[in-house]
């Protein structure tokens, strides 16, 4: 997948664990759990949205595109 999570980074960088998070941001954790890791093909904007308020972040600073190295 050319989108990775980058959330592990700047929950570090933010130094909040993961149930401090789930609180502020109103989602189970282990959805939140499944974000950190990368494990979600989707993401809701206003999961995003709540997510980047708790942090005090912008979207791209936990969404981060990689080009596939693949050929076809």
């Amino acid at each position: 997948m050319a989108i990775i999570l980058r959330l592990d980074r700047m929950m570090a960088d933010r130094k909040i664990s993961l149930n401090e998070l789930s609180e502020k941001v109103g989602i189970a954790n282990v959805n939140l759990s499944k974000i950190k890791t990368g494990k979600v093909s989707a993401i809701r904007f206003s999961t995003l949205n709540a997510i980047c308020d708790a942090l005090d972040c912008q979207p791209g600073d936990i969404l981060e595109f990689q080009k596939d190295t693949q050929e076809d």
